[in-house]
């Protein structure tokens, strides 16, 4: 089955992640390629089982913006960190995006690395989905159980090699 929309590693899904600073996933969503992130996020947040406090910071790239979004995160008590959009001028928490975005990126490459996510082997689209949904959890469970012994580095998979 070959079409526009798909290639060997790409399906036409996206995986939307919201991550811990330890890189646990805590919520997530799989979506068409066309979906607008703005709204997958809001509906990731609405799903997840938080209580409404101020003081929750939303790390994210320069697509997530926009007054009416950002004025929707600030009401549920989340401050949006996200580089400048061209032409824009500096936004706050510049200082901690680098330091950050290294941690969205190893989760990401400990999914596609360690986890194979690009190698999924689904062969339809809820085939694809359900082996995406395998890798998320066994991320989620490897770093519960590292937290759980004590492991010092909570995303090491390296001792559940073969």
């Amino acid at each position: 089955m070959t079409s526009a929309s798909h290639s060997r590693f790409f399906w036409g899904l996206r995986l939307h992640l919201v991550c811990t600073v330890h890189g646990l996933p805590v919520g997530w969503a799989l979506t068409g390629a066309k979906a607008d992130e703005r709204e997958t996020l809001c509906a990731v947040l609405e799903r997840m089982d938080q209580p409404a406090s101020s003081g929750r910071v939303i790390i994210a790239d320069r697509n997530y913006f926009g007054a009416a979004f950002e004025d929707q995160l600030t009401q549920a008590g989340i401050e949006p960190i996200r580089p400048a959009r061209k032409g824009e001028s500096p936004r706050p928490g510049k200082r901690f995006l680098r330091l950050l975005r290294q941690i969205i990126e190893s989760v990401n490459q400990t999914l596609k690395g360690r986890l194979d996510l690009e190698s999924h082997g689904g062969c339809t689209i809820a085939g694809a989905c359900s082996r995406i949904t395998q890798r998320v959890l066994a991320l989620t469970a490897a770093i519960w159980h590292n937290y759980l012994v004590g492991a010092p580095t909570l995303r090491n998979l390296t001792p559940y090699d073969h």
